[in-house]
């Protein structure tokens, strides 16, 4: 299939296919609109069981990021990079430093970060190689210490406080203590946004592909282990995916129980319509790309050399885009993605139609 007549390539400005014969590097970049300022995303490695479902992410995920940079009020555009790899075993320098290679060739038009498979030492390694990347060196954190530029801790404090006004919107609370939490994923992200529900005296049930962040879930924080599967039948009151995007679909939506769906991952909705459907079966829904915004936040602020300060007030206010999208959709009948989309599409002016979905322009 050519790239152009992909059903996710929704007019992306450029898509670079990266290859180094002698580290073995195999990785695509995709650079969805620059409209609003340069394509700033993180760089992911995942050993993907085909190019195809490489090609597919990356250009989900990097016109995510448009939307999501948007929605945050950020001056950025959208954009992502895959590595296609094993992250545990499939790294080296010299893997690294060409991908940092293929990031600087294109002059600052695309920036990269951290992101799922990477981490500040792979940022490190691209910063050899170019100047286009954030979070390879540390900096001060907003109660004085010195931290890693790991942007996940932003995510996680930003998805907390966007599942919290998702609780108070559709249950009614304010007080977290013994509300029941199911966490798809406790890697980075996942594990710090367990660390906050915890501490606000949530209960919490945790699965992931990986039994090492099981086991450190439930020694940290007393979760309650269980199998990947059954992490969506589970009788709680709030649903948190902090993994792989497409999770919600016509076959998990059968078992689907919680009544609040607010997690980390991109690209949660399979299609278009599953978030007509959450809507029609009574689940709020926080759109990814609003409640997950907290990390690209961070990079921002990195990268403008702005304080702590400022990036905190920044993700918390995440809580406020998400609460102006659920009064819209409770009061237009719409859905959450629907709205969430449009409010989006309102700061790029609509320059850059919403992906293969063209009515939501129009409703």
């Amino acid at each position: 299939m050519s790239v152009f007549t992909h059903p996710d390539f929704d007019g992306h400005e450029q898509v670079v296919f990266c290859h180094d014969k002698s580290s073995g590097l195999r990785a695509i970049i995709a650079i969805h609109n620059t409209t609003l300022g340069p394509a700033l995303g993180g760089c992911r490695m995942f050993p993907y069981a085909s190019d195809d479902d490489a090609v597919r992410d990356v250009l989900r995920l990097s016109r995510g990021m448009t939307l999501k940079s948007s929605l945050a009020g950020l001056k950025l555009g959208g954009g992502k990079a895959v590595i296609i790899g094993d992250p545990h075993t499939g790294k080296s320098q010299a893997l690294l430093h060409a991908m940092g290679d293929f990031v600087d060739s294109l002059g600052g038009r695309y920036i990269t970060a951290a992101d799922s498979g990477t981490g500040e030492p792979e940022m490190q390694a691209f910063a050899q190689r170019t100047r286009h990347v954030i979070g390879a060196t540390p900096r001060t954190t907003l109660d004085g210490s010195i931290a890693s530029g790991d942007p996940s801790p932003s995510t996680a404090l930003g998805v907390f406080v966007g599942l919290r006004e998702a609780v108070r919107q559709r249950l009614g609370r304010d007080d977290l203590t013994g509300l029941k939490v199911a966490i798809q994923g406790v890697g980075h992200v996942g594990l710090g946004l367990a660390r906050h529900l915890k501490q606000a005296g949530a209960e919490l049930w945790v699965c992931d592909i990986f039994d090492a962040n099981v086991r450190q879930a439930m020694e940290e924080l007393g979760a309650n282990a269980v199998r990947p599967h059954d992490i969506y039948g589970l009788d709680v009151d709030v649903f948190a995916p902090c993994a792989m995007g497409g999770i919600l679909n016509a076959e998990t939506l059968q078992t689907l129980r919680a009544p609040v769906i607010a997690g980390a991952a991109n690209n949660q909705l399979a299609s278009p319509e599953i978030g007509a459907e959450l809507q029609r079966r009574n689940h709020l829904y926080a759109p990814d790309y609003a409640i997950n915004a907290g990390g690209i936040i961070d990079v921002y602020y990195q990268r403008v050399g702005g304080s702590a300060a400022q990036s905190d007030a920044h993700i918390r206010g995440i809580a406020e885009t998400l609460r102006e999208i659920f009064e819209r959709a409770a009061s237009s009948g719409e859905s959450t993605s629907i709205v969430a989309d449009r409010l989006a599409q309102e700061r790029l002016g609509g320059v850059h139609a919403v992906p293969n979905q063209p009515q939501r322009l129009q409703a």
